[in-house]
C-alpha cells in the first residue's frame, strides 16, 4: 500500500503540476491570444495608415504631375515671352526707322511746299504780267485798228481830192 500511496501521491504531484502547468499555458495562451488581438488592432491600424499614405501619394503624385505640367507651361510660355520680347524690340526699331522716314519725309514735304509756294507766288506774278501785255496788246491792237481806219480814210481823202 505504500507503494500506491507513494503512487498516488506521485500521480496527485504530477496531476498539480500538469494542472499548474495547463494554468500555466491557459494564462500564456490569453495572453498570446490578447498581444494577437493587439497585433491584429495594430495590423489594422497600420493597413488603414498605408491607405491614407497611399491616398496622399496618390495626391502628391498628382500634384507632382500638376506642377511638372506647370513648369513646362512657364518654360513654354517663357519661351514665348523672349520670342515677343524679340518681336517688340525689332518692332521698336522699326517704327524708330518709320519715325526718322516720316521727319524726313515731312522735311522734304515742308521743302517742297515752301517751292511751291515760291512758284506759286511766281505764277501769280507772271500771271498778272501776262495780263498787263494782253491789256498793253488789246491797246496796241486797237490803237492799230484806230490808226489804220485814220489811214484808210486819209487814203481815201486823198484819193477823192
Amino acid at each position: 500500500m505504500d507503494k500506491i500511496r507513494e503512487r498516488l501521491t506521485s500521480l496527485r504531484a504530477e496531476a498539480d503540476a500538469a494542472i499548474a502547468r495547463a494554468e500555466d499555458a491557459e494564462a500564456k495562451n490569453k495572453k498570446l491570444d490578447h498581444e494577437l488581438m493587439q497585433k491584429d488592432q495594430e495590423i489594422v491600424s497600420l493597413q488603414h495608415k498605408i491607405a491614407n499614405l497611399e491616398g496622399d501619394l496618390d495626391k502628391a503624385e498628382t500634384k507632382l504631375s500638376e506642377h511638372k505640367g506647370a513648369k513646362e507651361d512657364e518654360e513654354s510660355h517663357r519661351s514665348a515671352n523672349e520670342t515677343l520680347t524679340r518681336k517688340v524690340a525689332l518692332l521698336e526699331s522699326e517704327l524708330d526707322n518709320a519715325e526718322k522716314q516720316l521727319r524726313e519725309t515731312t522735311d522734304k514735304l515742308r521743302q517742297v511746299d515752301v517751292k511751291a509756294e515760291h512758284f506759286e507766288r511766281q505764277v501769280s506774278r507772271i500771271e498778272q504780267e501776262r495780263d498787263q501785255w494782253e491789256k498793253k496788246y488789246e491797246e496796241a491792237v486797237e490803237k492799230y485798228n484806230k490808226s489804220k481806219a485814220e489811214l484808210d480814210e486819209l487814203a481815201r481823202a486823198m484819193e477823192d481830192i
